[in-house]
């Protein structure tokens, strides 16, 4: 086991590194890039110390510095997509449980033609549907922003679910749900791709492990099928599509620079697209290097806990020793 993490953690590093090649290239192969005057060798050993102490630099749009930027936009970007992961498995995983021990049946049909026809609809077309029924039609619900811009809430973790929690204005219950109440529409917005991909991952293995001899077994001893769902498949249907996630999870980052613009999130996708378009290279290259760490990161991550989650994995360990 110890083995296997040092040999992920290997890979984190060396992946980080070419990673951090490209994104000093934007910053030295550009016209405008910050250390394009220097020569090669002493710009990237300048840049190495600088990103070894997370200094991305100056923008050169609003003179700020840009890792103050990122730790206002992150904690937005990371609430909408913790919050739509969520959904995403709270929905996805019971749903393809039940498609795949019902498959063939009517419920498989129907969930499988929903997971078809969300994973086919483009976000930003998805997000424009939702605006336009929910908010300009009904009117049940905002149309963009974190809160109501009457409320003033102070920022304490860049968080703003967590932000109106810990407010102590006189208003703070109205504030929380303001922030509740512009948080629906993005997070189901982004949370769509995701859920339909996760039926289809939980409805294979649990396809696979339905044929298994010990399903058939706890059958013939008269176990309920919810019995049997619950102690055995789940168990075994679940830890293979763990490190799948971690791709879902880097999908639903970049599908969250289309929500962010939709829906006027201000959060890293937002500002990383405003930088493009103002071609400030400094703000791409940390945007570039913190999206790209998160993305490995996670990766790296579930493909641990997944390891450690299934019990076929121990032989890898033993015949890699």
């Amino acid at each position: 086991m110890i083995i296997y993490i040092l040999r992920r953690l290997l890979l984190l590093v060396v992946t980080l590194f070419f990673l951090s090649l490209i994104s000093f290239s934007l910053m030295y192969f550009t016209p405008q890039g910050a250390l394009s005057g220097a020569s090669l060798s002493d710009a990237y050993v300048y840049y190495f110390r600088s990103l070894l102490q997370w200094d991305f630099g100056i923008s050169r749009i609003n003179g700020e510095r840009i890792i103050d930027q990122l730790y206002a936009v992150l904690p937005a970007t990371m609430e909408l997509c913790l919050l739509s992961f969520s959904m995403a498995l709270l929905i996805g995983i019971p749903l393809g449980i039940i498609a795949g021990v019902w498959r063939n049946k009517k419920a498989d049909i129907i969930i499988s033609t929903f997971a078809l026809c969300g994973f086919s609809i483009p976000v930003f077309w998805l997000a424009l549907l939702l605006i336009l029924f929910f908010s300009l039609y009904l009117g049940w619900l905002p149309v963009s922003g974190r809160f109501d811009l009457l409320y003033r809430m102070e920022p304490v973790t860049g968080s703003a679910l967590i932000d109106a929690w810990l407010s102590k204005a006189p208003y703070r219950n109205e504030i929380i749900m303001s922030v509740i109440l512009h948080m629906i529409l993005p997070v189901i917005t982004l949370a769509v791709a995701p859920t339909t991909e996760v039926i289809r991952l939980m409805r294979n293995s649990t396809e696979e492990v339905s044929g298994a001899n010990y399903i058939k077994s706890a059958a013939t001893r008269g176990l309920s099928r919810l019995t049997i769902i619950r102690r055995h498949l789940l168990h075994n249907a679940l830890p293979p599509i763990i490190p799948k996630l971690g791709l879902q999870f880097s999908t639903m980052l970049t599908l969250a620079m289309v929500t962010e613009q939709v829906f006027n999130w201000p959060g890293l996708g937002r500002w990383l697209i405003s930088a493009i378009r103002q071609q400030d290279y400094s703000a791409i290259s940390a945007g570039v290097m913190v999206i790209g760490t998160l993305v490995i990161s996670v990766n790296i991550l579930t493909d641990i806990i997944g390891a450690m989650a299934n019990p076929l994995k121990h032989k890898e360990w033993y015949a890699l020793r």
